[in-house]
């Protein structure tokens, strides 16, 4: 989705986190990402459920239990179709739930959709700092 985002018309600075830990360290602010100047807190989290180290789900649940960072957009972006995985998403304060797309083309086309209705079109809460999907 990184290519997918660069070549959409939608500007962002996109940050990726390879697994639930540093996804987690990012966004708190921990450790190498203190710096908010090089580090800032997105206005958008696109959110595998299948991470290494510390599962999607309970990345969600603790964006969710943290008072600074509870008001973030967090879209879910996976391969599951789970129903219980759905549910539990919605259920812990997803956003919104995507299943991940097929092909360059067609993640070309939803990274423009999620750019312009997400980072465009809604009103995010006054705590979103940057146009940086992370």
């Amino acid at each position: 989705m990184e290519r997918a985002f660069g070549k959409a018309s939608v500007p962002t600075d996109m940050r990726v986190a390879h697994d639930g830990r540093e996804a987690l360290s990012y966004l708190r602010g921990e450790g190498k990402y203190t710096d908010r100047e090089r580090h800032p807190l997105p206005s958008l989290t696109l959110l595998d459920l299948n991470l290494p180290h510390v599962h999607g789900l309970e990345v969600l649940k603790q964006i969710r239990a943290d008072p600074d960072l509870r008001k973030l957009v967090v879209v879910v972006f996976t391969s599951s179709f789970a129903d219980s995985d759905i549910d539990r998403a919605y259920d812990l304060g997803a956003n919104s739930y995507l299943s991940k797309p097929n092909g360059l083309e067609e993640g070309e086309a939803l990274a423009e959709l999620i750019g312009q209705y997400w980072l465009n079109k809604n009103r995010l809460a006054s705590s979103s700092l940057a146009k940086c999907v992370a």
